[in-house]
């Protein structure tokens, strides 16, 4: 999650939300993004959206059912869709998200019955930190836009 956090500040630094995700097979570190939906121009380019897609490019295939995504904030729903298709073993998360959260606050697509693959996940881990990083990142934004 450390690793996650370090992404996310990289996010920020950059003008991104500050999320950041990993992906470990195996105990080793696959892949790591953060967010880039400004800089690409596009809405799809959430942190573990591109880390699971990192991850299949090296390892070279799309079943990541041995692998565990590390990531700063609760995923969406395009983000835990990705999970489920991907066959992702586990997700490990920080903060929960009350707008968007789908592994859990507003709904469950790691544990829904409907759906053929279900996933372990982990909530809260550097809920702290990760929280922080969000709330200071949208005050600095609230603040320019009323300087400007």
């Amino acid at each position: 999650m450390m690793l996650a956090l370090e992404q996310a500040r990289e996010a920020a630094r950059l003008g991104e939300v500050p999320i950041g995700a990993v992906v470990v097979c195996g105990g080793a570190v696959i892949s790591r993004a953060h967010n880039r939906r400004e800089l690409d121009h596009d809405p799809t380019a959430h942190a573990e959206l591109l880390a699971i897609r990192e991850a299949s490019q090296r390892l070279e295939r799309w079943r990541l059912s041995d692998c565990t995504v590390y990531v700063t904030l609760e995923p969406c729903p395009m983000c835990a869709g990705v999970m489920h298709q991907a066959r992702i073993e586990r997700l490990v998360y920080g903060a929960a998200d009350p707008k968007a959260g789908a592994v859990g606050t507003l709904y469950d697509l790691s544990d829904d019955a409907r759906l053929n693959h279900r996933f372990d996940v982990t909530r809260g881990v550097l809920a702290e930190e990760s929280s922080a990083m969000l709330k200071a990142f949208f005050g600095m934004l609230r603040k320019r836009s009323q300087t400007e």
